[in-house]
């Protein structure tokens, strides 16, 4: 397998009680790509998602990361490994502040049981979770409860904890849900800005930020992979037309 290849599938499946919810899938992303997966409601994308990120188990089939057979690997070792997740529902303590709620995200993992350790004085956590927020333009409310910010700012604190451990690869689930128009505009530079040096695989359902960053896009439908390509592609694609934008 290619160094060059970030994450990889083989035969990928997962059935739910009889239920194929994906089917056999074959999926590479390179290293340094952004890549869309879309499809309509109950394609099977969400679950497939889930199997990339370890919080579910595979029916059938492999799954890589950087060369690494990591099929049955947990959530929270993938984290460990180098994949971050941004979750569709904000997952931050919202009686924390924001500095604080991504801090916990930069913590080494032989901190997360030492209750009593001063944060201040371990290496360059401060810095850390600074730069951080600073990327996702947070900085100015770095000392405001996470309860009390904007849905816009509480998904961008929900990238800051997901950037937390530095990820290789990072997913990130309906980053634009529930935004307005301009919101999205604005996560569309962020997105923009955190795909920089990295792998990110979205799942996404507006079309304008699909199709305005990302380098390619895999269509799902019934589980399986409908079409893959550009964005000029898969726009030009008639199956693509007929059944995810509706056309005849």
């Amino acid at each position: 397998m290619s160094a060059t290849i970030a994450v990889k599938t083989q035969q990928l499946s997962k059935s739910f009680s009889g239920f194929i919810a994906v089917n056999s899938v074959d999926f590479e992303v390179p290293q340094g790509e952004l890549r869309a997966v879309i499809g309509p409601n109950g394609a099977g994308k969400t679950t497939f998602f889930r199997l990339l990120s370890g919080e579910l188990p595979p029916s059938a089939g492999k799954v890589w990361f950087e060369g690494r057979d990591v099929t049955h690997s947990p959530a929270y070792r993938l984290a460990r490994l180098g994949i971050g997740k941004s979750y569709q529902i904000t997952n931050g303590f919202p009686n924390l502040t924001v500095f604080e709620n991504v801090r916990i995200a930069v913590q080494p993992p032989g901190l997360d049981f030492r209750f009593w350790a001063s944060y201040r004085d371990v290496g360059a956590l401060p810095d850390t979770t600074q730069r951080i927020l600073d990327v996702v333009e947070l900085a100015p409310k770095r000392n405001v409860l996470a309860s009390e910010l904007s849905y816009g700012d509480r998904r961008r604190l929900e990238l800051a904890m997901a950037l937390g451990n530095e990820p290789r690869l990072l997913l990130l689930d309906e980053p634009t849900a529930g935004m307005t128009p301009k919101e999205t505009d604005s996560a569309i530079e962020l997105i923009r800005r955190i795909a920089e040096g990295r792998t990110v695989i979205l799942v996404e359902h507006k079309m304008k930020l699909v199709m305005s960053i990302c380098d390619r896009i895999s269509v799902f439908h019934q589980g399986s992979i409908l079409a893959e390509g550009s964005p000029e592609e898969v726009r030009a694609n008639r199956e693509v037309q007929t059944i995810y934008f509706g056309s005849r």
